[in-house]
Formats: structure tokens, C-alpha cells, sequence
């Protein structure tokens, strides 16, 4: 009781602050997604994204070098594929030699301790920019399942570590495990886009990739139908569920920030660890209003990190991650 318990004793300087901190980041917290693309010699920054690049492979090596020297371990990898490989059931996806495979390779190849995660999405290779096969003004859910479950042994077999499907389609843990599975790949993870909603901001992302719905008749205008709506709760935690029942070995809250209720509820549910992802338009907010003097870039991100990882998050998929590490100087 006041006078006698005075709880800013506690805060009353730097050290002691540091001592009773509940909660506190390091660099094996994150995970970090990078963006690759064909050619050689190209480190092209994405517009809407400051400071973050698409990556040629010759590069990627040297990124991921850099990150393990960082302790930065683990990699979740994106490919910006050419317009001319694309078509509605994202064919390119499955070629072996395709710019997915290569690129686990060459990390592989150049850091063989780098743990490396794939997205497994259709709708990078997709004509029509959506994770599922397109027909009547649908997506359709089975059908995307099996290609999503085919390349996802084909990463397996390219060297990845984790398969990270995100594409929201009903059954696709299951699909993909099972696939894993016949093909002799058991030690082959799954972190499963649980709880991805449908999200205005993924916009900087899906310029990173050319990725975004195309807008022609018969296609849907938007990922509405399979993402989740974003004023449910329940749901998520019903989703989340149903993965891990599926085989997911790691569950995902997609955005970050506007969905911290979502991670907290779901780790309070789970015994599986839980990841964050902290995407592109959060990224971009920040970097903006720093550019223009209106927010302190550093102490925000720190902020933000730590409120993700406060309210449950074991792992945080984050652009912030070099930026994170230049802060322990």
C-alpha cells in the first residue's frame, strides 16, 4: 500500500529498468523475409519499401552471409517471377529448376546452417495474382490444395527446412503434410499462415512481387473469400486449431500490429510456437513518417517489435530485422 510500495522504484533509472524488463528482443527472435529474382548482379530497392531490395541469386548470397554474420538464422523466402512463366495454376512453381528451387539451393550452398522457409503461395506464379486456381469468378480450394502441396515437396527436395504456406486455403496443412509425408519427407516443417487476414496492408509487398489480383471480369477484385475478415476473432483462434491438427508445426498471425488481440488469444490457446508477421505496409509506415522527421525511426521500431513479442509472438518474420541489430551497436 502507498506510501509504503512505490512502483517507480522500479523505473527510478536505465539499469534497474533493464533488470526487471519482462519482455526484450534479440536477434533470434526473428525471421527474416527476403525477396528474390531472376538475373545476375541486381540489388533493385523496392520503391514502396525503403532500404529493402529484390535480390539475383549472386546477391542472396551475399545476404545471407551478411545476415548469419548479423546472428541473424533463419530466411523466409519470396520469388518475383516474370510475367511470361506465369498462368492460372502456377505452373512455373513446380519446375525444379525454377527460381524457388534455386534459391534454397544457393543459400544452402553458401550458409548450409541458415534455416530457410519458402512461401508457398500460387499467387506469385498466378496470371491472375491469386493464391488458387481461378475459374467461374472463383477460387478453387481442393484443386489450389494439391498444387500448393506439390510445391511444397518440391522446396522440400530443393533443401528447405519449412514449408510456409499462405495462401488460406481450407485443408491445405493436412494436403501438404500428407504429401510430405509419402515423399519420405517427415523432418520437413510446416509454419502455417493460420491467421492471415485480409489486409490493406500488404500493398509495398505485393509491388515487391507483381502479385497483386489483376483487375479483369470473371476474377475477383480482391483475396476476400479465402483470407480472413478482419473484424473476427474467433475464427482465428478455429483456424489456428484446425492447422495444428493438420500437422503445422508453427501458426501464424498475418498482419502484426492491428492484430495483437489475435496473437495473444492464440498463444493463450496453443502449445505450438507462434509467429508474427510484421509485413510490408507496417514497414512502410514507419520509414515514411521517419523520412519526414515526424516519428523517431528507432525508438518506434523498437516499440512495435517489442509490443509483437510482448503479446505472444515467439518468432517475427520483420524487415526490421537488420535495422533491429544495428541497435545493439
Amino acid at each position: 500500500m502507498y506510501p509504503l510500495i512505490r512502483n517507480r522504484r522500479l523505473r527510478a533509472s536505465e539499469s534497474v529498468r533493464r533488470l526487471v524488463r519482462e519482455t526484450t528482443l534479440t536477434p533470434d527472435d526473428f525471421l527474416v523475409p527476403l525477396f528474390v529474382t531472376e538475373g545476375k548482379g541486381i540489388k533493385k530497392e523496392i520503391p514502396s519499401m525503403p532500404n529493402y531490395y529484390n535480390l539475383s541469386l549472386d546477391h542472396l548470397e551475399k545476404e545471407v552471409k551478411e545476415l548469419w554474420k548479423m546472428g541473424l538464422c533463419s530466411v523466409l523466402l519470396f520469388a518475383k517471377v516474370e510475367d511470361h512463366l506465369k498462368d492460372n495454376k502456377g505452373t512455373e512453381a513446380l519446375n525444379p529448376n525454377g527460381l524457388m528451387q534455386r534459391a534454397i539451393k544457393t543459400i544452402k550452398n553458401a550458409c548450409p546452417q541458415m534455416l530457410v522457409m519458402t512461401d508457398v503461395a500460387m499467387d506469385p506464379f498466378s496470371s491472375y495474382g491469386h493464391d488458387g486456381i481461378v475459374a467461374e469468378g472463383q477460387i478453387l480450394n481442393d484443386e489450389s490444395a494439391e498444387i500448393l502441396a506439390e510445391m511444397s515437396v518440391s522446396h522440400a527436395k530443393a533443401g528447405a527446412d519449412f514449408v510456409a504456406p499462405s495462401d488460406m486455403m481450407d485443408g491445405r496443412i493436412l494436403t501438404i503434410r500428407e504429401a510430405l509425408e509419402d515423399e519420405g519427407y517427415t523432418n520437413t516443417g510446416i509454419m502455417a499462415y493460420s491467421a492471415k487476414y485480409a489486409s490493406a496492408f500488404y500493398g509495398p509487398f505485393r509491388d515487391a512481387l507483381d502479385s497483386a489480383p489483376v483487375d479483369i471480369a470473371d476474377v475477383p477484385k480482391d483475396k476476400k473469400t479465402y483470407q480472413m475478415d478482419y473484424a473476427n476473432r474467433h475464427e482465428a483462434i478455429k483456424e489456428t486449431q484446425m492447422d495444428i491438427e493438420e500437422g503445422a508445426d508453427i501458426v501464424m498471425v498475418k498482419p502484426g500490429l492491428c492484430y495483437l488481440d489475435i496473437v495473444r488469444g492464440i498463444k493463450n490457446e496453443v502449445e505450438v510456437p507462434v509467429a508474427v508477421y510484421q509485413v510490408s505496409g507496417e514497414y512502410a509506415m514507419v520509414k515514411a513518417a521517419a523520412e519526414k522527421g515526424w516519428l523517431d525511426h528507432d525508438a518506434v521500431m523498437l516499440e512495435q517489435l517489442t509490443a509483437i513479442k510482448r503479446a505472444g509472438a515467439d518468432i517475427i518474420a520483420s524487415y526490421f530485422a537488420k535495422d533491429f541489430i544495428r541497435t545493439l551497436g
